[in-house]
């Protein structure tokens, strides 16, 4: 993860949560009070955000520390503690809820990439994610991928080509679209398209397209038609494939089969903090609740 980029997300979230100052806490705290958050997973998943804690917590207050109990990518039991970060009340308080929502989320998306991997389980075919992220997260969202056992599909419009049905619309032909890419693209930019009927499928393989998409086919049309795809072409199943009809696409014979409901429809993995304060003079810790504003 590019860790200058999440930086700067970060500044925005918190500009955007903060606007000029936390009038509570402030109020209540100042700037001196010290303690602790105690980060509770309260469902079981795949944890995913080691780096939020770390940035978020220290944009806030440079001197806070986190205990981090989990990796990236580890399963994690409803109950279990998390992480544990100490500094100034304020500080922790001001950052809290934009690392909750962050975490909760990324955690959602590795803990639902991971059954999605169960689900297919296959040696052969990869899980990969789409474009359909929020925007402002696609870094985030698509490192969650990774750490739920899937893989990424393109980042954007800029680094690769897919040539898809409005494309190939306006171009004419699948051959005009793959012959004006071809004739300006750099030899390091893959090109891949979408295709729906077996007279695309022969039309993008004789334009040597890098990879072809199978766009909402069954898995026996596309078990089908894949013999007639050459080595050294990659092939990607896509559209219409949920959780449950996942596993019959197991033997289709894909490369990859691509899932949008990864991102655009996850449901956060919940988690929660307990907050502790240092009590004036005393050493020992004071219990203050759980946290869910």
């Amino acid at each position: 993860m590019n860790t200058i980029k999440l930086r700067l997300l970060l500044e925005q979230f918190f500009i955007e949560d903060i606007g000029d100052r936390d009038v509570t806490s402030e109020l209540i705290f100042g700037n001196e009070s010290r303690g602790s958050l105690v980060l509770i997973a309260k469902a079981d998943g795949i944890f995913c955000g080691e780096q939020i804690i770390h940035t978020g917590f220290r944009l806030m207050d440079e001197n806070s520390l986190a205990d981090i109990k989990v990796k990236d990518g580890e399963k994690v039991k409803c109950g279990q503690e998390l992480a544990v970060i100490s500094g100034k009340v304020s500080a922790l308080l001001k950052a809290e809820r934009v690392v909750l929502n962050l975490i909760q989320r990324m955690s959602g998306i590795a803990t639902k990439t991971s059954e999605a991997v169960a689900v297919l389980d296959s040696t052969k075919t990869r899980i990969c994610d789409t474009r359909k992220t929020t925007p402002g997260l696609r870094m985030l969202e698509k490192y969650a991928v990774r750490c739920g056992g899937g893989f990424n599909h393109r980042y954007g419009l800029y680094d690769a080509v897919m040539i898809k049905d409005n494309h190939i619309a306006f171009a004419g032909s699948i051959s005009n679209a793959v012959h004006a890419v071809r004739a300006s693209l750099g030899h390091m930019v893959k090109a891949e398209v979408e295709i729906e009927t077996k007279d695309q499928l022969l039309e993008a393989i004789e334009a040597r397209v890098d990879c072809i998409m199978f766009d909402n086919r069954t898995p026996e049309e596309i078990a089908e038609w894949i013999s007639l795809v050459p080595k050294g072409i990659l092939t990607e199943a896509s559209g219409g494939i949920t959780l449950e009809n996942l596993n019959s696409y197991r033997n289709c014979g894909v490369d990859y089969i691509s899932l949008g409901f990864l991102t655009h429809s996850v449901k956060s993995l919940d988690i929660s903090a307990k907050v502790v304060a240092e009590k004036e003079g005393d050493v020992s810790n004071e219990y203050f609740g759980v946290a869910r504003i």
